[in-house]
């Protein structure tokens, strides 16, 4: 098979996937909004996630060795590990600005809202319903953030191995 057949395949996959994905994630916004009255940030922060890695493999296609080519362009499998990664590290992203590892002012902010201590099962229902970007602004950053984590392969284990290494420097 030629590369650029190859690549055509991969692409087309790749198309499918991506829309297959947004079409599964409007569904679900939709039900969540107009039963439950919100708007699940989880998955969009792993949708922007998928279309950044769809971004970045889709870019990276004409670089690709033949013989990866092949693989990718034989695999449904092959081609879909790095679209679902980065749904993965925009989850993972989302979870490190949440919790305060990851903050400034590139960074978005959220409203979250108090807990009990101990905490009960309503403040978990208040923290999955009402966690929601404070501006505008905000959840533009937030799908900055996410895309770019599902974008760049290096992005989420880099600000990772940075918060746990400084974590480690704290108990020394």
């Amino acid at each position: 098979m030629e590369r650029h057949e190859m690549m055509l395949i991969i692409s087309k996959r790749l198309l499918k996937f991506t829309a297959a994905s947004v079409v599964v994630t409007t569904i679900l916004f939709g039900i969540t909004f107009i039963y439950g009255d919100r708007f699940m940030v989880s998955w969009f922060a792993f949708q922007c996630g998928i279309v950044g890695g769809f971004a970045s493999i889709q870019q990276r296609l004409k670089n690709i060795q033949d013989e990866e080519l092949e693989l990718l362009s034989e695999s449904w499998a092959t081609i879909l590990v790095v679209p679902i990664y980065g749904g993965i590290f925009s989850l993972i992203f989302y979870l490190l600005v949440l919790s305060g590892l990851v903050e400034g002012y590139l960074f978005p902010k959220f409203y979250v809202p108090d807990f009990d201590f101990p905490p009960t099962t309503e403040n978990m229902k208040a923290f999955f319903n009402s966690t929601y970007p404070v501006s505008g602004a905000d959840f533009a950053k937030f799908a900055f953030w996410t895309f770019v984590s599902g974008f760049s392969e290096r992005f989420v284990p880099q600000i990772i191995r940075k918060v746990s290494s400084s974590g480690e420097n704290d108990g020394k």
